[in-house]
């Protein structure tokens, strides 16, 4: 009996969706890396981080899907988030005072 997997059209088209958004932002910020997390059923968030220090992320509603999109993509994959390329991302005064806003109480922006 032949091995045949079964390919998800609507899997697929989303897997390249992403990809070609996280093209988009590789291309903009000089390159990017990232990493994937699962969230359970939400699916899986994928962190991005360029070249000149900008992050940002999307969602895949699954952990496969999320996954193939960043192979598609040709970007770089880290296992964890570590101190290394956590170190990569800059962060402007808006995510401090968001950040600092949501610890302590302050000012949430907006």
């Amino acid at each position: 009996m032949a091995d045949t997997q079964q390919v998800d059209p609507k899997a697929e088209r989303k897997a390249t969706r992403l990809a070609q958004r996280i093209g988009s932002f590789s291309k903009a910020h000089g390159g990017a890396e990232g990493q994937v997390a699962y969230l359970g059923q939400r699916g899986a968030r994928i962190v991005l981080v360029g070249e000149d220090g900008t992050w940002g992320d999307l969602v895949a509603p699954t952990y496969a899907i999320a996954k193939t999109a960043v192979e598609k993509s040709g970007i770089t994959v880290h296992e964890t988030f570590d101190g290394e390329f956590a170190a990569k991302v800059r962060t402007g005064p808006y995510e401090w005072s968001r950040m600092a806003g949501i610890q302590v109480g302050g000012s949430r922006n907006g």
